[in-house]
């Protein structure tokens, strides 16, 4: 589990073919003493498992799953990506809670400097969509922002110095492609309200009287 706080940027120092798959390696800014085998790191909001580590450098392996939802599929060495180790229990939330389980990617359709903020507005697949509210939260390539609007196919967020200065998001050109990984919370609430999770064991009970008009009442809306 991860909140969305990048702790440093890394680059890709190296991807290697695995069966139908890759290794990537990366290569970040601090020493990593505290990492061991079989530690999770979220690279670009994906979440890995660590295969093997050197001094300042780990590798994880990335299935075809992986490939084909994530902007990984067109990773080259070099490039700069958002790292952020898993989160300890004790550890402040900064941000919100973010799994690393990408739902897709993105592309940042506009980009404008207001103030001392830069509004980017990124499309999506509508179905992600339906997970996404007004000052909820989202994470882009593992960083995590306050949706300011939600309209149509896209959604549009602040940038504020800091975080522009400390992930690679500053850095992003319009049509570049970014992960993104809805709010979990709402994915399951959605879930709920549509029935799908239903089962044999529910509908024994009878139908439920929780629907999104109790929700919002109670202010989970």
């Amino acid at each position: 589990m991860f909140t969305g706080i990048i702790e440093g940027q890394g680059t890709i120092a190296a991807i290697q073919a695995a069966d139908q798959g890759r290794r990537f390696v990366f290569r970040v800014q601090w020493a990593l003493d505290e990492t061991k085998i079989g530690d999770s790191i979220a690279v670009n909001g994906v979440c890995l498992t660590v295969v093997a580590l050197s001094g300042n450098r780990f590798a994880a392996d990335v299935s075809p799953e992986t490939l084909n939802k994530t902007t990984f599929s067109h990773a080259r060495i070099g490039d700069r990506v958002n790292i952020e180790r898993a989160m300890r229990f004790s550890d402040r939330i900064g941000g919100h809670l973010v799994s690393g389980h990408v739902d897709g990617m993105g592309r940042i359709r506009e980009k404008a400097q207001t103030a001392n903020a830069i509004q980017m507005t990124i499309q999506v697949p509508e179905a992600m969509m339906q997970y996404m509210v007004p000052k909820g939260s989202v994470a882009v390539d593992g960083v995590s922002l306050t949706l300011n609007a939600c309209r149509g196919d896209a959604f549009a967020v602040s940038i504020i110095p800091h975080t522009a200065r400390v992930t690679t998001l500053g850095e992003k050109k319009i049509q570049e492609a970014v992960n993104i990984e809805t709010d979990m919370i709402g994915k399951y609430v959605a879930h709920f309200l549509s029935g799908k999770g239903s089962g044999s064991k529910r509908e024994s009970r009878g139908p439920s009287n929780l629907d999104r008009s109790l929700l919002e009442k109670a202010g989970f809306l």
